[in-house]
């Protein structure tokens, strides 16, 4: 399907690796100049040089750390005009949350739910002008289901959705849409990280035991594909989808077990 987006711009944040490079990859494939971004320059030139010989598409990478002023900015001015942004920024470590200080509390909030609402004060005024603009949050399906251990990362994510909801609503009637995906489990390094983070308190599990643990409570029997994430990621961002806005997408092979 052909999803309208031939010469569109978008910005997708943190995207070297894991479900940024997902979406940026989806994104080239429908026609749009990517921006793609991380901290690691070696890591983001191969990534850019590796998505624009798959895609044929122009693809800029922009080194730098979207937590910080300087960051936000570099990405912006990346491109002349910003018609699809894909938020997205790593999630503090599994902590207990009795052993969070007020600074790593401050940390989390920061770069799980201001700076989103930052990068979206940055592109939202020019989408409302010329009638288009697709903003596509990647939250967490701890949103919906907390996960222990991940207190700050749900809660300061579920901050930003509330956020933005009634902003979804306020620029409906221009043709820019706000949503958000809410990931479960999918094959990335940072599930490998947690994994093995996890198994180094259990005496003789692997990283792999952990996985193979979590994937038996998921109704799909596997874990998520990265592309597959990708690929919702360029709909919600599609012509086609316009009609969608203010939404919680989760995708998450059947593991939330509500109607709702």
């Amino acid at each position: 399907m052909d999803l309208g987006l031939k010469g569109r711009r978008a910005i997708v944040c943190a995207s070297s690796k894991g479900l940024g490079r997902a979406c940026a990859i989806s994104l080239a494939q429908a026609g749009c100049e990517v921006v793609i971004n991380g901290r690691n320059k070696d890591m983001l030139e191969a990534s850019a040089k590796e998505i624009a010989s798959a895609t044929g598409a122009r693809v800029i990478p922009v080194v730098a750390d979207v937590g910080t002023a300087e960051g936000r900015k570099a990405l912006l001015s990346a491109v002349a005009q910003v018609d699809i942004l894909v938020n997205n920024n790593g999630g503090p470590p599994p902590k207990d949350f009795r052993h969070l200080s007020h600074a790593d509390m401050i940390a989390g909030v920061e770069a799980n739910m201001l700076t989103p609402v930052e990068m979206i004060q940055g592109v939202i005024d020019g989408m409302v002008e010329r009638r288009f603009g697709r903003i596509i949050n990647i939250t967490s399906g701890s949103v919906k289901a907390p996960l222990p251990m991940l207190d700050l990362s749900s809660g300061a994510r579920a901050g930003l959705t509330a956020f933005v909801a009634g902003i979804a609503r306020q620029v409906a009637a221009s043709n820019v849409t706000i949503n958000n995906i809410l990931p479960g489990a999918f094959l990335t390094d940072r599930l490998r990280a947690t994994a093995q983070a996890a198994a180094s308190k259990i005496p003789g599990q692997t990283a792999d035991d952990v996985l193979a643990a979590r994937t038996k409570l998921i109704p799909a029997q596997r874990l998520g594909d990265p592309s597959e994430f990708g690929e919702l990621c360029a709909f919600l961002a599609s012509a086609q989808a316009g009609y969608i806005t203010g939404q919680n997408l989760l995708i998450d092979g059947g593991a939330f077990p509500g109607a709702f």
